[in-house]
């Protein structure tokens, strides 16, 4: 895929403190990618770097083939959408849109030609002519992506927009966002600190914490081989089940032992062939796991007491308290369960991640 943005060894210091820390990345020709982490990891940074907001301590950005590492943000030829709507109160939705065209100096005709068009394509039409105090939050974000939309920019760069909208809203232009995205096939950088935006939108995901990239792939990558406990953990809610133990052999085959439970490891997939014995920790996600008749013939058969039961129509979640620690599962939402139940449950170690215990890394 050729690469629409390309990253290079890309740092930013803020005197003694390192926000981003020799980062490498390449955006392909028309990719979404979704930069996920949370508050404080650099992903908004690194989205104000290719903008060209903030100046870089060292590495390079390239946009097109072009070096743009010390170009104007006006001149790296991208359109931004910010967290805030930062919309001139005093102009309708038509005038905002139209503002930096006009500055820019193109002609009428050109400037109503793409403010119909961008209109057009957010469906926008109807409010053109109101102001932005007489619209709705959700109208106000259409309006503000409208404008980085007339800029007929090859890359959009998205700071979290949809942070400032109600969940239904959000719902809403998380679709409408894909669908612009489907019809436009322009590349776009978008930052998140929520998982659901980022699994539903990206092609691929780029999981950030401590100003690094942990993982690069695609959601389902990361959400079946996650490359570290910190994503496995990060992805998902309810977040993974972790059982603590060690690798060892047991029958003549490995196996994860975790107190006094023994989990055969014959089909599942270790990074190399040959792991190392020793601690570790045993993840499985909770819709993983399964009850009553079905656990009879699971690989894994434990049982537990239910603590705590959360029916959400679709599923229903319960806590369970066994072995010693609280697990999380998943089940049918009309399952028959209550707070105080004993509970037969089981899995498939085929379906778990593997991490060593020192690097947290996945084996």
């Amino acid at each position: 895929m050729e690469a629409s943005i390309a990253i290079n060894n890309l740092s930013l210091s803020f005197g003694s403190l390192e926000v981003l820390k020799d980062l490498n990345l390449d955006v392909g020709q028309g990719e979404f990618l979704v930069l996920l982490g949370s508050s404080g990891c650099g992903k908004s940074t690194l989205l104000n770097c290719i903008a060209g907001l903030l100046d870089v301590t060292g590495g390079q950005i390239f946009i097109g083939g072009r070096n743009v590492t010390w170009e104007e943000p006006s001149k790296r030829g991208i359109g931004m959408v910010f967290q805030s709507y930062a919309l001139y109160p005093q102009m309708t939705v038509a005038g905002n849109l139209s503002f930096g065209l006009k500055n820019a100096g193109l002609p009428k005709q050109e400037i109503r030609e793409r403010v119909d068009r961008a209109a057009k394509v957010l469906q926008i039409e109807p409010l053109l002519n109101r102001k932005p105090a007489a619209l709705s939050g959700g109208q106000r974000q259409r309006a503000a992506i409208g404008r980085a939309l007339v800029r007929d920019a090859d890359v959009f760069l998205f700071d979290e927009p949809l942070s400032n909208l109600d969940a239904k809203l959000r719902a809403d232009l998380r679709v409408e966002i894909k669908q612009l995205h489907q019809k436009l096939h322009n590349t776009m950088i978008y930052v998140t600190h929520d998982q659901i935006e980022a699994m539903t939108l990206a092609d691929r995901i780029a999981i950030m914490r401590g100003g690094r990239i942990l993982q690069l792939a695609s959601p389902k990558e990361i959400y079946n081989r996650p490359a570290s406990k910190y994503v496995a953990e990060f992805i998902g809610s309810p977040t993974m089940n972790f059982f603590a133990g060690e690798i060892g052999e047991a029958g003549g085959g490995l196996c994860f032992m975790a107190s006094d439970n023994i989990f055969p490891l014959d089909d599942y997939a270790f990074l190399d062939r040959s792991p190392v014995a020793g601690a570790a920790w045993f993840g499985i996600r909770p819709e993983h796991m399964v009850c009553g008749t079905d656990a009879e013939n699971a690989p894994v058969r434990l049982q537990g007491r239910v603590e705590l039961v959360e029916p959400l129509g679709s599923d229903t979640l319960a806590r369970i308290s066994a072995s010693g620690q609280v697990l999380w599962i998943r089940m049918d939402g009309q399952a028959n369960v209550t707070a105080g139940d004993t509970l037969q449950f089981g899995f498939d170690p085929a379906r778990g991640n593997i991490f060593d215990k020192a690097t947290e890394d996945r084996v």
